[in-house]
């Protein structure tokens, strides 16, 4: 087991070296895609939740919330206001999701292929504690897929939102299954709120932004006259009709303006019969024009991604990291556990160690069982590490079975 170990430590330590770079405050952080899996220790599974999102406003993926107890705090989903891929809520006790600031659901993945919004079973059963109330007050986009809301013992008010409104293409999604209210104990929507509203106060009535609007508004608008129509590459709402009063943006927002295309980084200059490079240029990453990519992602022409397409390859220049037309063979980058072709699987083991052969980079997570190690498998892991150059997954995990409740886990974050 020594050898084992010695690697093991190897590969922790240049994990941890790089925690502080990912640990910076920043407003944008990654989501997931367990489903309805989750961790045995349901004070892990919150932890987890919390450090994944607080502080978060952007999420780049999905926001799964699952299995959660009902005495947690979870005011930090506060601060999150857009989501790209779909939103699950499913499994849990607690009484209101507090997502009071989320604007817009982008649905680039689905639920099943089907749901940009699934919220089901979030109860306990033979007991009391269960979801509510839905503190989606501010949400008025999904740009799409469908929403479905059921089997919450306790839940009221889904049933009073016109979900028509903030589906962008409801015919198209086969958009909305929500029953009537599973609560007999449920109040009435404020008398201000006209029977669409998210709860019984004044401050939460839904707020329509499509069905209100007069005919000849491209999308969606802040008022019924004919002259209070948004920009339409407003998405959510807006304030006013310019293209800066958007609550959201329906493609890329460029320091606050909603654009059909960030600014290009190369120009043709028709003088010259070149092309040039743009000062004014910016990079696409998710909905966003920025100037320079987050870490861990690498300049393709004009966006941020974070692998280089084949066949190219990652290049550092002049402190920017880019791809590159590979001049041989190219580096190669392979999934790691969650990920890709690796999705279902839990570890690295016997069964999935030969597709890390000659890989120098690693896309998601790498998580070691020790009992799963031996052998073999051992010396393969070896080689696969010692032809690893660049180190770019998210999570490192060891597992080894010393703990009291059968196994200890230590992990570290990239």
């Amino acid at each position: 087991m020594k050898p084992l170990r010695s690697l093991l430590s190897w590969v922790s330590l240049l994990a941890l070296s790089r925690t502080v770079c990912l640990s910076a405050s920043q407003s944008v952080c990654a989501g997931t895609e367990n489903k309805l899996s989750s961790l045995s220790d349901l004070e892990q599974q919150y932890r987890t939740l919390r450090k994944y999102y607080e502080n978060c406003e952007v999420v780049m993926g999905n926001l799964e919330i699952t299995s959660i107890e009902h005495n947690r705090d979870l005011s930090f989903l506060r601060s999150i206001r857009e989501v790209t891929g779909y939103v699950l809520v499913a499994l849990n006790q607690f009484e209101y999701l507090p997502l009071e600031n989320l604007r817009i659901i982008r649905g680039t993945k689905l639920y099943e292929d089907r749901s940009a919004l699934a919220i089901f079973l979030n109860y306990k059963k033979d007991g009391s504690f269960g979801l509510r109330r839905l503190g989606l007050k501010n949400l008025t986009e999904i740009l799409n897929g469908g929403v479905y809301v059921g089997q919450n013992r306790f839940l009221c008010y889904a049933n009073t939102i016109q979900w028509e409104d903030i589906d962008r293409n409801p015919i198209a999604s086969n958009f909305s299954v929500v029953p009537k209210n599973s609560s007999t104990d449920c109040g009435q929507c404020h008398k201000s709120c006209g029977n669409r509203c998210w709860g019984p106060s004044a401050d939460e009535c839904q707020s329509l932004t499509k069905v209100v609007c007069a005919e000849q508004c491209d999308g969606r608008c802040y008022g019924r006259s004919v002259s209070e129509c948004c920009h339409r590459e407003c998405a959510g709402g807006c304030s006013g009709p310019k293209d800066t009063d958007c609550f959201a943006c329906m493609n890329f927002n460029d320091s606050g303006a909603c654009v059909t295309q960030c600014p290009q980084t190369s120009v043709y200059n028709p003088a010259t019969f070149q092309m040039e490079t743009n000062r004014d240029g910016k990079y696409t990453y998710g909905a966003f024009c920025v100037k320079k990519c987050p870490h861990n992602f690498v300049v393709d022409i004009s966006s941020c991604v974070r692998a280089c397409p084949s066949p190219k390859m990652e290049v550092e220049e002049n402190g920017i990291k880019t791809c590159k037309p590979c001049t041989d063979i190219c580096p190669k980058a392979c999934d790691g556990i969650g990920t890709g072709s690796l999705m279902y699987a839990q570890t690295v083991d016997s069964s999935n160690i030969d597709k890390f052969i000659n890989c120098t980079k690693i896309n998601g997570n790498l998580i070691f069982l020790v009992t799963g190690i031996h052998g073999e498998t051992l010396i393969r892991l070896r080689d696969f590490i010692s032809e690893m150059r660049i180190f770019t997954f998210y999570a490192l995990s060891i597992i080894t079975p010393t703990s009291p409740q059968g196994r200890e886990k230590r992990h570290g974050w990239l």
